[in-house]
């Protein structure tokens, strides 16, 4: 194996969620296709703007994807997070505090035994995630 990479889907605001990643994660959206943009797709089909597939790549060379689910395909994630590891708490503090914004703080950003700084959050998307910072050797 290669690699592993988060897919995350979204119930029509994947366009969105994925230009907030972006910003407050750093990196690059190098692909985004929309339905409408899919060979053969219908131009009058109310689902053309939505995201068949974008892909963003973080500074560190990992990839986050994702898409609008269909009709009533979208589930609420859970039993999962996106992790994200840092070297800085600061760092950490600021995306930890972008991405609860308008969200769920599930584990308030603190300093833990094993890092600088730790937080859980659900964003405004849903999207689960970890923050960890300044990880503590032990």
């Amino acid at each position: 194996m290669t690699a592993a990479s988060a897919y995350l889907n979204f119930n029509g605001n994947c366009k969105e969620a994925f230009d907030l990643y972006q910003k407050v994660l750093g990196g690059e959206i190098p692909m985004s296709v929309t339905m409408g943009q899919a060979p053969g797709a219908d131009a009058n089909d109310p689902d053309k703007d939505k995201i068949m597939h974008t892909r963003l790549v973080l500074p560190s060379g990992s990839v986050i994807m994702g898409s609008d689910a269909m009709g009533s395909y979208y589930k609420t994630p859970q039993g999962f997070s996106v992790s994200i590891m840092l070297d800085s708490a600061e760092d950490g503090k600021r995306i930890f505090d972008a991405l609860a914004d308008g969200g769920q703080v599930q584990m308030p950003y603190e300093k833990t035994f094993w890092a600088e700084g730790f937080g859980a959050c659900v964003d405004r998307f849903g999207t689960p995630w970890m923050i960890n910072a300044g990880m503590v050797p032990f």
